[in-house]
This record gives structure tokens, sequence and C-alpha cells, in this order.
């Protein structure tokens, strides 16, 4: 009964992961799965505003609105001020490419939200930067991590197996998001 009971367990734990849109499911610094319950935190700095958070996101198994109300503000399109709801399985994905790297230095922020004004200017810019963008959507981040190198980083977020993964060595991010799982390289 007890073998049983702890399936049905880890099943609730995949079965939760699943239900994020993620198809591995995330993952603690061991490889282990993430418990619904388990408490969250992000650590961000923000390099284009200088602006650094460090919350709890979640806790008690549920998302805190005050710190995901934060981490829209910081996240906002730099450019406009413009601010959007961050997708919360971004932030769940950000913390298991932060533990599968073993990092302990906030992520270095690059690009979080994009406003549509925004996002058409680096479009007809550069054919690098996507028309209908996950930015747009507050489901993507262009990050790095001072204590990582950019080649760990991009293999810790392939290896997680959920969403898009974009490698920039000349530009120095990877990106990453909570769309359809796909990998590129950039400059």
């Amino acid at each position: 009964m007890l073998a049983r009971r702890k399936l049905l367990r880890l099943g609730l734990v995949a079965g939760a992961a699943a239900g994020l849109g993620l198809s591995s499911s995330l993952v603690n610094a061991q490889g282990l799965p993430l418990a619904p319950a388990a408490p969250r935190k992000v650590a961000l700095h923000v390099l284009h505003t200088g602006e650094k958070l460090d919350a709890l996101y979640y806790d008690k198994g549920a998302y805190v609105p005050d710190a995901l109300h934060a981490v829209n503000h910081a996240l906002r399109d730099f450019r406009t001020g413009d601010v959007h709801m961050i997708d919360p399985r971004l932030l769940d994905l950000l913390d298991a490419v932060s533990q599968r790297t073993g990092s302990r230095d906030p992520v270095q922020v690059i690009c979080g939200y994009r406003s549509p004004k925004t996002n058409a200017m680096l479009h007809e810019h550069s054919e690098e930067v996507a028309a209908h963008s996950l930015h747009l959507k507050g489901q993507a981040m262009d990050i790095r991590l001072a204590d990582a190198a950019l080649p760990h980083l991009h293999d810790a977020a392939l290896k997680l197996g959920a969403g898009g993964v974009g490698y920039y060595p000349r530009s120095d991010f990877v990106h990453i998001d909570v769309g359809p799982v796909r990998r590129w390289q950039g400059t």
C-alpha cells in the first residue's frame, strides 16, 4: 500500500508539471521533481534598469500575488515602461534552470516583457527578433548567469526539455520561453 501511495504522489507531481505545459517535470538540483508545495524564489538583476529583485514567488502551494506583481514591474519593457503579466510558468522554468546550473547568483535579465511597439522596432532592425515573439506575452526572457558559463546555461536549459531555447553566444545570452519545445542559435 505504501508503494502505491508513493507512486500516486509521484504521478501527482508529474501531472502538476504537465499541467504547467512542461514536457519534463521541473526538477531540483538533484534532478528530482519539485513537490507542488515546495517554496520557490526568484532572484533577478535587470541589466538595463539596474533593478534587483529577490522574492519568494511560490509558497504553501500557491503563487504569491505581491511577488508576481513585483516581477511584472521588474521585467517591464524598459524602453516604454509598459508592464505586462509575466507567465508564472516562466519563473518556474527559470528556477529549474538556475537549480540545474547550480547558480547562486541572481539571474541577469537582458530582456523580459516587450511591448508591441518595442518588438516591432527591434524586428525591423534585426531578423533575429520574431514578429510574434513570446516576449510580447510575458512568456520569454533573455538571460545569463554571472557564475555559470553561457554554454553551461544553454545546456541546462536544453536538458529540461521545456519550451524554446535560443543560444546567442556573441550577444552573450540564452533565450528561454514557455512556448513549444524548440531550439535555435543566433548571434
